[in-house]
C-alpha cells in the first residue's frame, strides 16, 4: 500500500494507466467519450494509455464505487492489460480507494490526483507551489487512516489505544499545523497582491479566463507581446500574469491571464488558488476564451461560467473571444457558439485574425468608464504632467503662454487626484463633455 503521508508526485511518467468510471446519465453529450478528458490529463501527467472501462450507474456504489462483476472485470481488465495504475475519473471517497486497490492489486488514483500532480508538476513561482501544496495537504488529511490499516487496533479503554490510532492522530496534528503554516504564508502573499492591485489606480482591467487549453496566453501574447509559455497541454499556465494593452487613442489596459479551468475541478484547489484569481475578481471585464475548433465548446463555456459563479466572480460583464477559427473543424461551431455567447468575437490568437474588433470592443469599454476633460495648468508643472501621462489618455497638448491645455479621458477618481496634486489647475468646463 503506498505512503500517502509524503506529497510527492504520484509519477505517471511511463506508467501504463487503465482509464474507468461510472458514468450517470445525461452527465455527457451525445456522441462524447466520457473519458476523453481523464485520458488527455493522463497524457499531460506523461502515462500511457492501456485501456478503458466504464459502468453505466446512476451514482457510484457507495463502498466500492463499481459493482461486485464489475470489480471483477476490472481486475482482469488490469491484469490483462498490464496495467501499473487504475485511474477513476471521479472523486474517490477513502473507502471506494481501498476496496478499488484491494480489488485490482495495483495503484488506483482518482481524478483529483492527477490533477494535483499536474498542477504541482507546473508549479512555477511561490504562490503557486504553497498553493498546490495546500490543496495536496487538504485532500490527503481524511485519507491518512488507509496507511495505518496493517496495524493491529486494540480494544477500547484506558490503556488499551492500538499504535495505529496513535500514529494517525500524531500525523493528522502534523498535516493541521501544516495546513495552518500554508495558510498563513498564502494569506500575506494574498494581501501583498492586494496591496499591488490597489497601487494600479483606476485603471481599466481585463481578465482572460477560460477552459484550460483554449489558448489564453497565445491571445495574452498576440495583444501585449508579454512573450509568456505556450504549450499545448492541459494547465500550462498556473500563474497570473499581467501586462498592458494599447487600445488605441492614448489608451490602456492592464490585461491578465490565469489559471485555466475544467470541468469538476477539485473544490481543494479552486480554494487554495482563491489568491491567483484575484485579478479575475478585480477585472472590470472578464475576456472567456473559448477554443472554437472544440466539438465540445459549448459544454466548457458552461463549466468556465460554473467555476467562476463557485468563485463568487460570474456577475462580472464577459465577453467571448471564440479562438482559432483558423482551424477547419471551427466553422459550423463558431456558428453555434455566435448564437449562445454575446458580445462574441471569431478571431485566430496564431494568425492575428479578428484582433483588432476585439480591442475596438475594448477601446469602447474603457472610453464609456472615462470622463473628456481639457485641463489647463503651468507648463513646467513637471510632476501633473508625468501623472497624467501616466493615469490618463491623453489625446491633445496645447500651450498657450506659459500654459499648457491637455485634452484627455479620464476616470472621475483619478480626476480628483491631479486636482489635489499642488499648483494651479483649471478644469475648461465650457468645452468639456462627458463620454
Amino acid at each position: 500500500m503506498r505512503d500517502r503521508t509524503h506529497m510527492k508526485s504520484i509519477a505517471l511518467a511511463r506508467e501504463r494507466c487503465l482509464l474507468c468510471s461510472v458514468v450517470p446519465p445525461n452527465r455527457f453529450a451525445a456522441g462524447e467519450d466520457p473519458l476523453d478528458e481523464i485520458g488527455r490529463l493522463i497524457d499531460t501527467a506523461g502515462g500511457e494509455e492501456a485501456g478503458r472501462l466504464i459502468q453505466r450507474l446512476a451514482r457510484p456504489v457507495a463502498n466500492t464505487y463499481f459493482g461486485r462483476g464489475k470489480l471483477q472485470e476490472l481486475a482482469q481488465a488490469a491484469a490483462n492489460k498490464n496495467a501499473d495504475t487504475v485511474v477513476v475519473d471521479d472523486d474517490l471517497s477513502p473507502k471506494q480507494l481501498a476496496a478499488l486497490e484491494n480489488a485490482v492489486s495495483r495503484k488506483v488514483i482518482d481524478r483529483n490526483e492527477v490533477i494535483l500532480d499536474i498542477f504541482q508538476a507546473n508549479a512555477r513561482t511561490r504562490q503557486a507551489q504553497l498553493q498546490v501544496e495546500l490543496a495536496q495537504l487538504q485532500y490527503e488529511l481524511p485519507r491518512l487512516t488507509r496507511k495505518w490499516t496493517h496495524l493491529e487496533r486494540l480494544g477500547g479503554g484506558i490503556g488499551t489505544r492500538g499504535p495505529g490510532e496513535s500514529q494517525i492522530e500524531t500525523d493528522r496534528r502534523l498535516l493541521r499545523e501544516k495546513i495552518a503554516a500554508l495558510k498563513s504564508g498564502l494569506g500575506e502573499i494574498e494581501a501583498r497582491k492586494e496591496r499591488e492591485l490597489g497601487s494600479r489606480g483606476n485603471i481599466f482591467a481585463a481578465c482572460l479566463v477560460g477552459y484550460t487549453n483554449a489558448g489564453k496566453s497565445s491571445l495574452l501574447n498576440a495583444l501585449t507581446q508579454a512573450g509568456t509559455l505556450v504549450d499545448d497541454r492541459l494547465f500550462a499556465t498556473l500563474d497570473t500574469l499581467t501586462r498592458r494593452l494599447d487600445c488605441g487613442e492614448g489608451m490602456e489596459i492592464l490585461l491578465s491571464d490565469t489559471v485555466g479551468f475544467i470541468r469538476r475541478l477539485p473544490h481543494h484547489l479552486v480554494a487554495s488558488f482563491h489568491a491567483t484569481l484575484e485579478e479575475a475578481a478585480k477585472s472590470d471585464v472578464l475576456i472567456q476564451v473559448t477554443d472554437a475548433s472544440d466539438p465540445l465548446a459549448l459544454a466548457q463555456i458552461e463549466a468556465v461560467h460554473a467555476t467562476l459563479t463557485e468563485l463568487g466572480i460570474g456577475d462580472i460583464p464577459r465577453i467571448h473571444a471564440l479562438n482559432k477559427i483558423d482551424r477547419p473543424a471551427s466553422a459550423g461551431m463558431v456558428e453555434a457558439l455566435l448564437k449562445q455567447a454575446s458580445p462574441a468575437f471569431p478571431l485566430s490568437a496564431r494568425t492575428g485574425e479578428g484582433l483588432e474588433r476585439l480591442v475596438a470592443h475594448l477601446r469602447k469599454r474603457v472610453e464609456a468608464c472615462l470622463r473628456r476633460v481639457r485641463l489647463r495648468f503651468n507648463a513646467g508643472d513637471g510632476r501633473r504632467f508625468a501623472v497624467l501621462n501616466q493615469i490618463a489618455a491623453i489625446s491633445d497638448t496645447v500651450y498657450e503662454g506659459s500654459d499648457v491645455i491637455i485634452t484627455a479621458r479620464i476616470d472621475p477618481a483619478d480626476l480628483e487626484r491631479v486636482r489635489r496634486l499642488p499648483g494651479r489647475m483649471r478644469l475648461e468646463k465650457r468645452k468639456a463633455e462627458n463620454a
